[in-house]
């Protein structure tokens, strides 16, 4: 199992470039199921959970190749319904092909998705979808199955908020007799993209970015080229990493409303932000002070950027609280920060940080993707060496992250 070895105390400067989002390619390429023709996806991330879906839409008999930066996909081979159970579970996302092979085929089987352990994770807001869209839905040996004589057009209201529900319902719907009403649906720009990339199919979605989603059914949609939105979690990790490490880094390629609740807490804690059309200039001279976080769906505070954030919390000056409600285990990393002297007490989905002078390097381990962000962090910022282990969590969501850093300072190294 590879290792990161990082080297404390080197404040990070320069240029970064962030890559595509992950949240969108991870629903944007098995909604390619859907298409009629070729699709030509660009600006993917180079990261594991894109590679596993890929891998996923060969299974199903499509046919997908590089050209250049770009990925092309014809689904209009796909021979089967049925997702292979090895390759489901190395991510959370593998969901995505329920609603997309519901929605082409009327049938999908696709076993419980694996990913990051970050709490309860329920999908029984898909099930609601999808149920009220006329499919009959049962679990059996730890496979979803999903089946309709036809979808039809229903008005859904979610219980909770749900990135991966919005998303699935409208990849079923797409092709649903008449309309779907999505009410109390996800806002992020994940949805927005995909919901875009689902149009230039030929699909009838408006109101993505918004809590009302109406969609509009379809008989056949067809291919066409898109782009992936920039990552706005890759972002706010080098924004957090520029300003624990007291550096000065201009985050390039991005949009900078996806970021500005990370841009506002930075400011409070006396961190200086520059907007600069697609960039962020992150400055930090000295010891930030503390704030409070609540996490919530966009376009409040992301869970994603909770314990990156918590790391720059354990070296503010003051008492930071940190409230999780969106997931009940997130704060896993807790006990590694603690290694490297980090005071903080978890109540519940209540962390209360104090913020101390300097981190000490540890060996620690990378429990989940945005815990092993977090680890970084801290290695960056921390006095000595710190030991980094289980990076498959870290490989699963961040391109060229070793390769970033480096080009803006790190002192690290990977050794098998």
């Amino acid at each position: 199992m590879d290792k990161l070895i990082i080297e404390g105390g080197h404040a990070l400067d320069g240029e970064v470039y962030i890559g595509g989002a992950k949240n969108s390619a991870v629903a944007i390429l098995p909604a390619s199921i859907l298409a009629g023709s070729t699709c030509t996806i660009k600006n993917l991330p180079n990261i594991k959970d894109v590679y596993n879906i890929r891998n996923i839409l060969v299974q199903l008999g499509a046919e997908v190749k590089e050209d250049g930066d770009r990925l092309l996909i014809n689904s209009s081979k796909v021979d089967t319904y049925r997702v292979d159970f090895e390759l489901s579970k190395k991510l959370r996302a593998s969901y995505y092909f329920i609603g997309a092979l519901l929605g082409r085929f009327r049938k999908a089987e696709v076993p419980f998705p694996g990913g990051c352990d970050i709490g309860v994770r329920p999908i029984d807001q898909h099930i609601k979808g999808f149920e009220a869209l006329g499919a009959k839905i049962t679990i059996e040996h730890g496979i979803i199955r999903a089946e309709a004589d036809e979808l039809r057009g229903s008005s859904i209201f979610l219980d909770v908020v749900s990135v991966g529900a919005t998303i699935n319902i409208m990849l079923a719907a797409c092709m649903a007799k008449g309309t779907t009403v999505i009410e109390n649906a996800a806002k992020e720009p994940y949805i927005v993209d995909t919901a875009n990339f689902l149009n230039a199919l030929g699909a009838n979605i408006k109101g993505a970015g918004t809590d009302e989603i109406k969609i509009k059914g379809v008989d056949f949609l067809g291919g066409c080229e898109h782009c992936i939105i920039p990552d706005q979690m890759e972002a706010g990790t080098y924004m957090i990493a520029a300003a624990a490490s007291k550096g000065d880094v201009l985050v390039k390629n991005i949009i900078p409303t996806h970021l500005d609740s990370i841009s506002a807490k930075m400011k409070e804690m006396g961190i200086k932000v520059v907007e600069n059309g697609d960039s962020l200039r992150v400055i930090a001279n000295g010891r930030p002070k503390a704030v409070n976080i609540k996490t919530m769906p966009y376009p409040g505070f992301p869970t994603d950027l909770q314990q990156p954030m918590s790391v720059l919390m354990s070296i503010a000056e003051g008492t930071a609280i940190v409230t999780e409600s969106i997931y009940d285990g997130r704060f896993k990393h807790v006990d590694e920060l603690k290694r490297m002297g980090a005071k903080i007490n978890v109540e519940g989905r209540i962390a209360v940080i104090e913020g101390i002078k300097k981190l000490s390097g540890a060996p620690v381990c990378a429990t989940d993707l945005r815990a092993g962000a977090a680890m970084v962090i801290a290695g960056l910022i921390a006095e000595g060496e710190t030991v980094i282990s289980d990076l498959k969590h870290i490989d699963r969501g961040y391109e060229d992250l070793e390769e970033k850093l480096l080009g803006l300072g790190a002192k690290m190294k990977r050794i098998p």
